[in-house]
């Protein structure tokens, strides 16, 4: 809920509209979920509020923190559907990662969270819900919030402009601190366009070449290469934002320097960064590999050597299994129906 429905409710139970900016205060600023811990609202409507309403109804079915500070929530609705969330903080900010969908329809043959099919979409508070359970275990304010999580962001973008409109408006997040990360679906790349918005947009992109990507990512199939970068390349030019072309790194599969020196052609024109990520195993069946350490470094030199801004992930949470999908994939609970016989929606309805 916005401030402004925070006010209708506290009003609607016979309270000032006041009460509605101290709930909203205590909810969005300071991440509190236990009403008993809002002290300036009077006692019995505390108690009234919490006859009748809950802050956040995540629950955690898993919680692991790494021998460098990632935490990683497994969370649900008392239904063991199970989603993760992480927490990362670095020297100079804190960032998380959300989902938004509860497992994934995409399909992506490297993905650890395709392997487990699709069950539905987040909504608005479940996406919102996240960030506020990270925040709670921060001591510093998470300034960043990236859409990398389990799901295709983009499948569900009604829910998640709607949760990201939240955090801006009721937490004070900057739309230039949120980053979409998609597969690429060239209709709802143009609807995110025509919101003006200022959020980072990042392309999962994986190889410059048709042949290569079909084996990695099914939705090439209906929108190839040349056409989602030009898409990418319009989303520039209508919010003014970089845009990212996230690759990763599978050893012998797309890492050669000929490669690299067709991804470096295919993303002239537009102001972007390629985000180099060395494949994080996990066994999905294709039989994909890490690359040598060398072919890293022989991929980005090729990039640099050409004038392409490249940096490589900093790689977080390995002792955890902190890649999206692979703590969701131990739980024992249901995480989502294995049933990868469906057609993947890839309309823009």
């Amino acid at each position: 809920m916005t401030t402004t429905e925070l006010q209708a409710v506290v009003q609607e139970l016979g309270e000032p509209g006041y009460r509605g900016k101290q709930l909203a205060n205590w909810i969005y600023a300071k991440a509190v979920s236990d009403f008993d811990q809002m002290l300036d609202l009077p006692k019995a409507f505390r108690e009234k509020l919490a006859e009748q309403y809950v802050v956040n109804p995540l629950c955690v079915a898993d919680h692991k923190r790494s021998t460098d500070n990632v935490d990683k929530l497994l969370v649900h609705n008392g239904d063991e559907q199970v989603y993760e969330c992480v927490l990362l903080p670095y020297e100079d900010r804190v960032s998380c990662c959300v989902s938004s969908q509860v497992g994934c329809p995409m399909g992506c043959t490297f993905c650890a969270t395709g392997m487990g099919g699709f069950d539905r979409n987040l909504d608005a508070s479940e996406i919102v819900g996240q960030y506020l359970l990270l925040q709670s275990l921060s001591p510093k304010r998470i300034g960043h919030i990236v859409m990398m999580g389990m799901g295709e962001p983009l499948l569900n973008l009604d829910q998640v402009l709607k949760a990201l409109r939240i955090l801006h408006e009721e937490v004070g997040l900057s739309y230039r601190h949120m980053t979409i990360s998609t597969v690429g679906l060239v209709p709802q790349i143009k609807q995110l366009a025509k919101e003006k918005l200022p959020i980072h947009l990042a392309l999962s992109l994986h190889s410059p070449r048709d042949e290569v990507r079909d084996r990695l990512m099914p939705v090439n199939h209906k929108w190839p290469v040349e056409e989602v970068v030009g898409t990418m390349k319009d989303y520039h030019r209508a919010t003014g934002r970089k845009v990212t072309f996230e690759y990763l790194l599978i050893d012998r599969v797309n890492d050669d320097e000929q490669q690299a020196a067709e991804l470096a052609q295919l993303v002239k024109g537009v102001p972007n960064v390629i985000n180099l990520i060395p494949f994080n195993w996990v066994d999905t069946g294709h039989g994909f590999k890490r690359p040598e350490r060398e072919r890293v470094k022989a991929f980005r030199r090729v990039l640099e050597s050409k004038g392409v801004n490249v940096t490589e992930r900093v790689e977080r949470g390995h002792d955890i299994a902190a890649a999206c999908g692979q703590l969701a994939g131990m739980h024992q609970g249901r995480f989502a129906r294995r049933d990868r016989t469906s057609e993947i929606p890839l309309s823009s309805s």
